[in-house]
């Protein structure tokens, strides 16, 4: 943030605090909390949120969370094109979402450990309420 952009921000805080000392602790807060939202933080989240964003990569998801299915499966259950279903589990695996196992010439897939279900879980509680 440049300097001149800095005061006005600061000029917009006076407004709401008027304790000089308190604006000088929330300031320096906010300073913190804003130099770690750089997108080099943020982007393991966001790829984790993009890959869930799309719905085939979501019922791809919840086909896993019942266990290890082979990408020709996935491409069954999913009535897509192989090509369509290999970019799907390229994203999430990408994302760190899945896990691939290979057997000869065929690919398995599974979700990666305990996360990801939890996401799953929390995201139902939300929408429940």
């Amino acid at each position: 943030m440049d300097k001149r952009r800095s005061e006005v921000e600061i000029e917009r805080l006076k407004r709401f605090i008027s304790d000089r000392d308190q604006l000088e602790v929330r300031t320096q807060k906010l300073s913190s909390l804003v130099n770690g939202l750089g997108e080099e933080n943020l982007d393991p989240e966001a790829k984790i949120f993009k890959a869930l964003a799309d719905v085939n990569r979501l019922k791809i998801v919840k086909l896993l969370k019942e266990g290890e299915l082979c990408a020709c499966e996935i491409t069954v259950a999913l009535s897509n094109s192989q090509s369509t279903v290999s970019h799907h589990l390229s994203v999430l695996k990408n994302a760190g979402l899945i896990k691939e196992r290979k057997e000869g010439k065929w690919s398995y897939f599974r979700l990666s450990e305990g996360a990801v279900i939890e996401i799953l879980n929390q995201a139902k509680l939300l929408t429940d309420k």
